[in-house]
């Protein structure tokens, strides 16, 4: 099979007809370009994703809990500088973490005053 009927059986296991509606629309180089790009899709990944999506989640625990957390107006110079050290350093290892802040619209509104409170 050539690269373009390939394309086809693809898009017909995953019910992407449409796609190949379109394609026979095209002529030369863009639906040369096209099949270029649908064939760098992972469409088996795709679905598991779709279907994942499906499932029931079943939360373990359900108790809200405070964290510790540090003010960063409150640091200083030197805890900063630490902190942003470390930071770089967790990236460049291809670590990352999950940070959850709250505000924002007294911010744009321009307030000091809590969101209740706006």
């Amino acid at each position: 099979m050539d690269k373009v009927q390939d394309t086809l059986e693809t898009l017909k296991i995953y019910h992407q007809e449409h796609i190949i509606k379109l394609l026979n629309k095209l002529k030369g180089k863009e639906k040369e370009e096209l099949i270029e790009q649908i064939n760098k899709i992972d469409f088996h990944q795709l679905m598991e994703l779709y279907e994942d999506t499906k499932k029931d989640i079943e939360i373990k625990e359900n108790k809200i809990e405070n964290i510790t957390y540090l003010d960063k107006a409150k640091l200083t110079k030197t805890e900063k500088e630490e902190f942003d050290n470390l930071g770089e350093e967790i990236v460049r290892n291809g670590h990352y973490a999950v940070v959850t802040m709250a505000g924002g619209q007294g911010t744009r509104l321009r307030t000091s005053r809590t969101k209740r409170y706006i």
